[in-house]
C-alpha cells in the first residue's frame, strides 16, 4: 500500500512540522534535501525515491 503523496510529503517526517514540507521553496535546502530534489527530478511523483530506496 503506498502513501498518496499529495495527501502526506513523503519526506515530511525529515521535518519537524509536517507545515514544514508546504514551504520547502521558501527556505534553503539541506544537503540531504538536496540529494532528494534530485532525486525526484528521476523518479515520477507517483513513486517518490523513499518508497524505492532505502532510508540510511
Amino acid at each position: 500500500m503506498t502513501p498518496d503523496p499529495t495527501s502526506q510529503d513523503p519526506t515530511a517526517q525529515d521535518h519537524p512540522s509536517p507545515d514544514q514540507s508546504d514551504n520547502e521553496a521558501d527556505r534553503p535546502l539541506t544537503p540531504k534535501e538536496q540529494l532528494e530534489e534530485g532525486l525526484e527530478d528521476t523518479f515520477p511523483a507517483s513513486d517518490p525515491p523513499s518508497a524505492t530506496r532505502p532510508k540510511k
